[in-house]
């Protein structure tokens, strides 16, 4: 007995620290047993306070009439899994003839004041089946990106979502995407991310920063193209827009579709190509993209448009090409000018860190979903990082990107810069690397130096 009241004191001093200190360490040692047997002991009450249970059948009440035994109770969702992970619940309902998932999304509030959980969310699995995730504490404070990864060829770990999830940027699915955010919002943490994961794979990176290089030249030994200046960008883009017309002519020439050519293998983008013939997938990286599109004179104003044009075609026609585009920006409106519009509904994927008004939310999510633009403009301004990613779905959710410092993205750029596949339009705009004599990196582009 003395032994278990020295004991049991040292293990709540040990939770209470773990909570507060560690709440991973704290989730896996004492939270997720805890949590458990208080979803499971609170769960029919719950789902009856929250609405999300239904009358019993007419045959029960019948049934109990003629037995003579009391009235059925209503009955809740049925529970098929309850499945703990390393940040929280998973539980699988079946729900009753008459119920709705948007009947469960609605009350997730609820259900996370119920249940003692930090946050739920709710999706819909199949026709009658609803997947509840919660969350024990706050994962978005210090993330912490699991050690196994769904990784595949275009297919990008860069954040982890509100849920305990790994939000992935998925080039494939969603080939354009746009980013917004105000200065210090996390931006160009989200973009070396980014950059961090398609260096070990097989794509050619381009990028445009017209803010002098400062935030992608660094990382230039992983590059097949960059671009400091407005002349040079447009250069770049119309370039690119000649790359992706003579892949058209590359996928045209394999095409071969006779009577004896089964579907499967005829070629309608470069990802039906034998492996051996497919060109390397091109992401663009656009860092500002209010500098492509500001201008001061009339010259400046047919470069502007011309650059303009360029994106608009790359971004409706580039992904059967292979070209995605990845444009980043503190404001996207209609006042940068003719076309800006047309280029950002060409954008499927949304991105917005904490921005300064909510007119610069509408930007992102105006035409997608309300309650993504409110999320957006709640985002605290001592919380860089945090953003809140959807798509033209409607569906949305916040997210954060771990914190890779600049430094930590050169290092990855530099182990993988022989990945960088040669593209022959892109050759001109190659940085080339040289070492100064205080063993600092002097970048220039090909176009005027000298390899």
């Amino acid at each position: 007995m003395a032994r278990l009241s020295v004991v049991l004191p040292l293990v709540v001093a040990t939770a209470l620290v773990l909570r507060w200190r560690r709440p991973a360490w704290y989730w896996m040692t004492f939270g997720v047993v805890l949590a458990a047997l208080r979803v499971l002991a609170r769960y029919a009450s719950v789902m009856d306070a929250c609405g999300l249970t239904v009358p019993p059948s007419r045959w029960r009440l019948a049934l109990s009439r003629m037995t003579d035994r009391p009235a059925p109770e209503p009955r809740a969702p049925r529970i098929l899994r309850l499945r703990p992970t390393r940040t929280g619940l998973v539980l699988r309902l079946k729900l009753r003839p008459g119920q709705d998932a948007f009947d469960v999304s609605a009350a997730t509030d609820r259900l996370r004041h119920s249940f003692g959980m930090y946050g739920v969310t709710a999706r819909e699995i199949r026709s009658g089946v609803v997947e509840v995730r919660m969350t024990g504490y706050d994962v978005l404070r210090r993330v912490q990106m699991p050690a196994k990864l769904d990784g595949a060829p275009m297919r990008i770990p860069v954040a982890l979502r509100e849920d305990g999830s790994v939000h992935y940027r998925d080039y494939r699915t969603v080939p354009h995407g746009l980013t917004l955010g105000a200065t210090e919002s996390g931006k160009s943490v989200y973009q070396r991310n980014l950059v961090a994961g398609l260096a070990a794979q097989d794509v050619a990176l381009v990028g445009i920063d017209c803010k002098q290089g400062v935030e992608l030249f660094p990382l230039a030994r992983r590059f097949s193209a960059l671009a400091n200046d407005q002349d040079t960008a447009l250069e770049l883009l119309e370039a690119l827009v000649s790359h992706m017309e003579s892949v058209y002519q590359l996928v045209r020439e394999q095409q071969r579709i006779s009577v004896n050519v089964p579907d499967a293998e005829i070629a309608a983008d470069i990802w039906d190509l034998a492996e051996d013939l497919r060109p390397p997938p091109v992401v663009v990286l656009v860092d500002e993209v209010a500098e492509l599109a500001l201008f001061a004179s009339k010259e400046e104003e047919k470069r502007r448009d011309r650059i303009i044009t360029a994106l608009v075609r790359l971004a409706q026609l580039g992904r059967a090409a292979g070209i995605y585009l990845e444009i980043c920006g503190q404001r996207f409106g209609s006042e940068l000018g003719k076309g800006i519009t047309m280029l950002r509904a060409q954008l499927t994927g949304r991105t917005a860190h904490r921005v300064n008004d909510e007119t610069s939310a509408n930007m992102a999510f105006g035409d997608i979903s309300p309650d993504a633009v409110l999320a957006a403009i709640q985002i605290p301004a001592d919380a860089p990082g945090v953003a809140v990613s959807g798509d033209s779905t409607g569906g949305w959710s916040r997210i954060r990107a771990p914190h890779t410092s600049l430094r930590a993205a050169v290092n990855l750029c530099n182990k993988y810069a022989d990945r960088t596949p040669y593209v022959p339009a892109l050759a001109p705009f190659r940085p080339v690397v040289a070492s100064s004599a205080s063993g600092a990196l002097t970048l220039n582009k090909a176009s005027t130096a000298t390899v």
